[in-house]
């Protein structure tokens, strides 16, 4: 489930704010590798140490602003994986060792691996592959009800189950073939093939029809954050069950991460008029954050994604990937 109330309202800078969410969400899938590194192998374990090293950064953001750069511009994977990357090299119980390790077969790119770093309590290095998702489910479509295929990204080009088999058979193997072995040893100024874990981390959010009822993908992690999308057509019916004073903000990628401030919330009036001369030409599909307003605290929030009457178009639909190969 999305945690149901906002508990980054300490943290003001944005990027701090990404950061602490990044530290709260859990995985969307459970798979045969380990997950996301917790707050335990980052040495913030302690909710002390979680708000110092936060409180420090949001003090002082100038280190974090500068290492982050132009990734807040491009794909919102790359300012992801730069926020990983700060991370790992930041916290107090992990060391980042290489990003973005090019894996070499004579002049020809294999890949890359994502991350490999090491817990100060454990020299063995971690490969770590990490990605963000945000997924809608389709009430109709390939496979049974819970078929990881019938999660497709809002432009239609991607699903859950061509990101899982695509990380468990391709990216997640490929650090055991000889050429990675190489290139970790030299990375690492070993003259052998080291030894190595593997993390694989997806956080995201899935989104649930609001017309119909779906369960969730098989794997999914019981904690998984929830959001619904619902057609332009039905927004109507949705605004008039909110309770009246919920206000909401547009959001923009790369700004999927952490929820808005409060105080950069709108009304819904205004929120609705956007919308509708957002879908008058057939508009992308569209992220809200929805705060709900209550009487004690913290408030509820909700995701949305609005998308057009005729979403998703049928030419742009992800085919339906073979079932993912787990490790043995």
């Amino acid at each position: 489930m999305p945690p149901p109330h906002d508990d980054l309202l300490p943290w003001r800078h944005p990027l701090v704010r990404d950061l602490a969410w990044l530290l709260a969400t859990p995985d969307l899938l459970t798979l045969g590798w380990d997950g996301r590194p917790d707050r335990a192998c980052l040495g913030l374990e302690r909710d002390d140490a979680l708000a110092d090293y936060l409180g420090h950064l949001e003090a002082d953001p100038e280190p974090l602003e500068r290492f982050i750069g132009h990734t807040l511009k491009g794909r919102m994977g790359h300012y992801h994986e730069r926020l990983w990357q700060f991370l790992l090299g930041s916290a107090p119980g992990t060391r980042l060792l290489a990003h973005n390790l090019p894996v070499l077969q004579e002049r020809r790119t294999l890949g890359e691996l994502d991350l490999v770093y090491a817990e100060l309590a454990d020299p063995v290095p971690v490969h770590l592959e990490v990605a963000i998702k945000y997924y809608l489910g389709l009430p109709e479509g390939p496979g049974n009800a819970d078929d990881q295929a019938r999660w497709i990204g809002p432009g239609g080009l991607d699903s859950l189950a061509i990101k899982r088999a695509h990380l468990t058979r391709h990216q997640l193997p490929l650090a055991h073939t000889p050429q990675a072995r190489r290139a970790l040893a030299e990375c690492l100024g070993g003259a052998t093939s080291p030894r190595l874990h593997q993390r694989l981390a997806m956080p995201g959010v899935l989104f649930y029809p609001f017309h119909a009822s779906l369960p969730a993908p098989r794997h999914a992690t019981p904690d998984h954050h929830r959001g619904e999308w619902l057609y332009w057509r039905d927004w109507s019916r949705l605004h008039e069950a909110l309770p009246r004073g919920t206000r909401g903000a547009w959001l923009c990628k790369p700004h999927w991460l952490a929820l808005p401030r409060p105080e950069h919330l709108t009304s819904l009036p205004v929120l609705e008029h956007c919308l509708r001369l957002h879908f008058a030409g057939g508009g992308a599909p569209v992220q809200l954050a929805l705060r709900l307003p209550g009487t004690g605290a913290p408030a509820e929030w909700c995701r949305l994604f609005v998308v057009d009457d005729a979403w998703p178009p049928p030419d742009r639909l992800p085919p339906a990937a073979e079932a993912p190969l787990d490790p043995p």
